[in-house]
């Protein structure tokens, strides 16, 4: 018989934005940093590419400037703080580029060094076998422990 051991995880990162599964990730990560103990980076990438026009009608695209990104990291911030995570242990991390999962994985994640990264997963509605692209891209690339959090409201929106 072996014995069972958690694994406790000493930085966590999670990547955020207004999307079902984004806010989903980001409350199991602040569970979990908060049960070990651990420090807690809070990410979100600010996109610079073309904007088309479906990008700008969809509600969960992510915010338009940077300024307007770093008041909802602080938001995401005082979340965790009210959840119980200390102030001490929590990073906002406002990153900016046209690929948000090239971003985290070759800017952000050697920046910070976590030992896991909770992300979000938008499959499309009918696709429960895959990941999206951002999640796909981050779990074949972060070098690290990755831990993908999905949501049947995520893949319900992507009809």
């Amino acid at each position: 018989m072996f014995q069972i051991k958690p694994k406790h995880f000493q930085r966590i990162l999670v990547g955020v934005d207004d999307a079902p599964d984004a806010r989903a990730a980001f409350a199991y990560a602040v569970d979990k940093a908060k049960r070990d103990g651990s420090e807690l980076g809070i990410a979100s990438v600010c996109e610079t590419g073309h904007t088309n026009v479906y990008q700008i009608l969809d509600k969960d695209y992510v915010h338009s400037t940077q300024e307007d990104l770093k008041k909802r990291i602080n938001e995401y911030v005082q979340a965790a703080i009210d959840y119980g995570v200390p102030a001490k242990k929590i990073t906002a991390i406002v990153d900016e580029g046209e690929r948000p999962a090239e971003r985290i994985c070759n800017h952000i994640i050697p920046e910070y060094q976590p030992d896991l990264l909770i992300i979000g997963s938008i499959g499309k509605w009918g696709n429960r076998k895959s990941v999206g692209s951002q999640a796909s891209y981050m779990t074949r690339h972060a070098g690290t422990s990755v831990f993908v959090i999905r949501t049947v409201e995520a893949n319900k929106d992507n009809k």
